[in-house]
């Protein structure tokens, strides 16, 4: 076997399928819904409308959410479809392992992870800055060390991500279904809320603040903005709210039925957030003009009380901290598996892909978190924040090609699934061109970033994961 053979060979599925088959399979179809919609409307749905439609689309902040959700979607069909063939911890990573071989699938899985901690810390921070907005009125103030990152504002530990990210990954180390049942009823909290602010802002629509409904094209010092060279930045802005289908994926060794309840739950979860955030963006730019949301945190919390409800404001504010929560036991819950992945193949210690006595992966668990931490509490992050979409852009890809490689297999070597993706061969090559011009619309930095965060996996790779991947056994 030469060099380009050894890095290219495949992993058998049914290897993957011995492997995983440790985990406990508890999840349903209600659990990978709530996973879903928790992942996805989480921070962003109540700052990133009215932050992008102040930005670069005016109130055509809708078409860039529905566009987005498009591309979005179709992508989620390629993901259904792998996610029902090959029910396997890992998703990306380990699907292109499985056909297109080794050192594919740990480009794809190498992305991921920059999606999951930096989206991990993301959130913690978000937390941790809701939270103190929230007590702030109270005359409740944290010190400036404890309050942010080091070297920031005089700060030396976030320590509220710290406790956040400590909390979730306790609850996750204690199993699955005990993480989906609190998971559960926060996204429904969560809901309720978005749903409140809904309807009563529905009350105070202005007609006005949709017109000109495409503002005219102008370039500002943020980017374009106006016609649709500002809704393609909107897109590219928006598209990151939706990435969190991917972390239902990751949990597919541990769905009970995978092949009707991997689909369903990815494709519903999906079309549940769409209509939550077209409905938000609406109501927030009919209640307030969209040049008052530039800069602003908490956008949904200055159009309640700009319509003259500010104790329903600090309700949806309160509920919304909590609900970030939802996100992060879903990107927690998805990047530990991602990392056990790794680690049951050798392209990490192996440590890392053992289970516990409870048939838990608590060492890829703890270790993730403990990153997530470093990040959050200690490094300033914010200049990485586009990494997010720019590496899971890269596994989006991956995924609507490989359908073209998996379709042959099915039935063969790889179990024949009950959904399949519709308009084959057209759709997969739609959802990778759509991906790429997604991908083209992120700023010169993210693709920087993710040039270089593609680097230190290939250094990895070579010098560690060759070296030690479980196929070198074979």
């Amino acid at each position: 076997m030469n060099f380009w053979q050894k890095i290219n060979r495949k992993e058998d599925p049914h290897v993957y399928e011995q492997k995983d088959g440790q985990l406990v399979r508890s999840l349903t179809v209600k659990d990978f819904l709530a996973l879903g919609v928790g992942t996805i409307v989480s921070t962003s749905i109540f700052t990133l409308p009215g932050e992008v439609a102040a930005l670069h689309t005016g109130p055509a902040v809708a078409i860039a959410c529905i566009l987005a959700a498009i591309v979005a979607g179709v992508v989620a069909f390629a993901y259904a479809e792998m996610a029902a063939a090959m029910p396997f911890a890992g998703s990306a990573y380990s699907w292109i392992n499985v056909v297109f071989g080794e050192i594919w699938g740990w480009i794809a899985g190498w992305a991921l992870l920059a999606e999951y901690f930096i989206a991990m810390s993301f959130i913690g921070s978000g937390i941790s800055a809701n939270f103190r907005a929230l007590i702030a009125p109270l005359g409740l103030k944290l010190p400036a060390e404890l309050a942010n990152p080091f070297g920031i504002n005089g700060g030396v530990v976030d320590i509220i991500s710290i406790v956040s990210i400590l909390l979730v990954t306790l609850l996750i180390s204690h199993g699955v279904s005990e993480a989906s049942r609190v998971e559960n009823a926060l996204v429904i909290l969560k809901v309720i809320a978005i749903l409140l602010f809904v309807i009563v802002g529905l009350t105070a629509i202005k007609k006005a603040n949709f017109t000109p409904f495409i503002p005219p094209y102008k370039e500002t010092a943020h980017g374009p903005f106006g016609g649709w060279q500002g809704i393609y930045a909107g897109i590219s802005m928006i598209f990151v709210s939706y990435l969190g289908f991917d972390a239902i994926a990751a949990n597919s060794a541990e769905a009970v039925n995978p092949e009707k309840t991997m689909p369903r739950g990815i494709v519903g979860s999906l079309l549940i957030a769409v209509i939550l955030f077209v409905s938000v963006s609406l109501v927030l730019i009919g209640d307030v003009p969209y040049q008052k949301y530039l800069n602003s945190a908490e956008p949904v919390g200055l159009a309640l009380r700009s319509i003259g409800h500010g104790t329903i404001a600090t309700l949806v504010q309160t509920i919304a901290v909590f609900g970030m929560f939802t996100a992060l036991i879903g990107l927690c819950m998805s990047s530990s598996r991602l990392v056990y992945s790794f680690g049951r193949d050798g392209m990490l210690p192996k440590k890392l892909g053992k289970l516990n006595t409870d048939k838990r992966p608590n060492n890829a668990l703890w270790a993730i978190s403990i990153v997530a931490i470093l990040i959050s509490a200690f490094l300033p992050f914010s200049f990485l924040t586009q990494l997010v979409s720019a590496g899971t852009l890269i596994a989006f890809m991956f995924v609507s090609l490989g359908i073209y490689r998996l379709r042959p297999r099915e039935g063969v070597d790889i179990s024949n699934p009950g959904f399949k993706m519709p308009f084959y061969p057209v759709l997969p090559f739609l959802a990778f061109l759509g991906s790429l011009i997604v991908f083209l619309g992120l700023d010169q930095q993210a693709k920087i970033y993710a040039g270089i965060w593609f680097i230190i996996g290939l250094i990895i790779y070579f010098c560690y994961g060759l070296k030690h991947s479980t196929m070198n056994t074979k």
